[in-house]
């Protein structure tokens, strides 16, 4: 999957690099954490509860220098919108036909050199019973490790937690991935599942 976004656009990049470490500074936030130096992963992207969580998001990940795609419901594409999400990395998702996304995004991994995708495991910002567990098994069927990110508007701090390798038993791995996540707050807390 290679296609110039945000974060691969020359002469561009670098200007966002300026401007995202300037954003973030003034807005009083801490980027934490060190991302794996694998080429190929998951990202989670928890707590997923405003429309401000992929503007800093997609900030920290430029300070990172990653290259991420992330996946978004289809109407977020519609009309003149739908080139800048997809110059800012988005990969529309019909969530009503998503049957065979998952193995898609696997197949998609296993021909790529290099593929970092991040993934709202709540699925949309409202409030859910649990987690979606297409990043799990997109995780577990690509073979590539999970990456816990995080933002916390409580503390203003965000960036990555650790790495999990998922082991096949989903039940006991979500708990402990979700365990790491303890004291993590969202802009709205009380549409988090956690």
């Amino acid at each position: 999957m290679y296609r110039h976004t945000l974060f691969n656009t020359p002469f561009i990049t670098p200007i966002f690099y300026g401007l995202s470490r300037l954003w973030l500074r003034l807005a009083g936030w801490k980027v934490n954490g060190t991302p794996p130096r694998a080429s190929k992963f998951v990202i989670i992207a928890y707590p997923h509860t405003s429309n401000w969580d992929l503007p800093f998001t997609i900030a920290i990940c430029i300070l990172y220098r990653m290259k991420i795609y992330w996946m978004g419901k289809s109407s977020l594409f519609r009309g003149p919108m739908g080139p800048v999400m997809k110059w800012l990395g988005g990969i529309p998702v019909n969530l009503d036909k998503s049957q065979n996304l998952v193995q898609q995004i696997i197949d998609t991994f296993v021909h790529a050199d290099e593929l970092i995708i991040l993934i709202a495991p709540e699925g949309n910002r409202s409030h859910v019973h649990q987690w979606k567990t297409g990043f799990y098994h997109i995780a577990l069927g690509a073979r590539v490790p999970i990456v816990l990110g995080f933002l916390d508007f409580i503390k203003k701090e965000g960036g990555y937690l650790n790495s999990h390798f998922p082991t096949g038993d989903i039940e006991k791995d979500i708990k402990l991935i979700q365990a790491q996540y303890a004291g993590i707050k969202g802009k709205y807390p009380d549409q988090s599942r956690l």
